[in-house]
């Protein structure tokens, strides 16, 4: 079965529900899975994605904060919903459900750390890379060959120095500091993960999914970050079809200051 899964931090889904509509209107993934949701599961307007066609929709949202989300159309229920803490911090920021073909499905919203990369100075930061760890460590845990995963969301790092618009200037700045980049290499080695879109796009060649509301004109600009991220285990990764960041998206209005990350894949 080839399907095409999407992830995308839309900072608010009720705030961005006209940018929602014209990214379904242009685009119909098999999958979508959201972040930043910012609202209870209670509040969350599912006939906006009813309407599109996803009948299947599991949900782990927070009021005013954080909160994912995982819609499937009718081809693709979604099994064995979990929803997870990490840190033992009741914060809505990872949800996982099981696809047909035995596909384990991870929506992630990771800390995005504050401003100070400093542990000592900020808790923020501090939370972040202790997130990573126990991540990291828990998938480690569940490592099997035969694993069939798919880890999809705002991972909020940008690893590679093309990842950034410019790495000299963002090496200090949260997201692309050393240590978060090494806490990620240790999450992407838990399970010998593959990164689905630089599967496709040379480690060479800059890319970004995440463009500043602070840009007067953030397409010229360009001053962009690659934060969102699909990764899927060994198994999978043979069935890699494609990958595309939407940039297109990131211009709707009103905005997300991210745009949608869409893979395609055999399962």
């Amino acid at each position: 079965m080839k399907i095409s899964i999407a992830t995308w931090n839309v900072n608010s889904v009720r705030a961005h529900i006209a940018t929602i509509e014209q990214f379904l209107a242009a685009r119909q993934p098999d999958v979508l899975c959201l972040q930043e949701i910012k609202v209870t599961n209670e509040l969350f307007p599912l006939e906006l994605f009813e309407a599109h066609g996803y009948v299947h929709h599991a949900l782990h949202g927070q009021k005013a904060y954080h909160g994912v989300a995982i819609f499937a159309k009718a081809a693709l229920p979604l099994g064995k919903v979990t929803r997870k803490h990490w840190c033992n911090i009741e914060q809505s920021r990872h949800l996982y459900c099981t696809l047909p073909g035995e596909v384990e499905l991870h929506n992630f919203y990771v800390p995005a750390g504050g401003d100070k990369p400093d542990v000592e100075k900020n808790d923020k930061f501090r939370h972040k890379l202790d997130f990573m760890t126990d991540v990291s460590a828990w998938f480690k845990r569940r490592k099997r060959k035969k694993n069939r995963f798919v880890l999809v969301g705002d991972l909020n790092v940008a690893p590679l120095e093309t990842d950034v618009w410019h790495h000299k200037q963002l090496v200090r700045v949260v997201s692309h500091t050393p240590i978060e980049v090494e806490h990620m290499d240790a999450w992407y080695a838990s399970h010998d993960w593959v990164d689905a879109v630089r599967h496709f796009v040379p480690e060479d060649e800059h890319i970004y999914s995440w463009w500043s509301y602070r840009a007067r004109d953030w397409s010229s600009a360009d001053k962009g970050r690659r934060l969102d991220h699909v990764w899927v285990t060994p198994t999978l990764a043979p069935g890699l079809l494609s990958a595309e960041i939407l940039r297109s998206a990131r211009g709707y209005e009103p905005a997300s200051d991210h745009a949608p990350v869409i893979v395609e894949l055999k399962i």
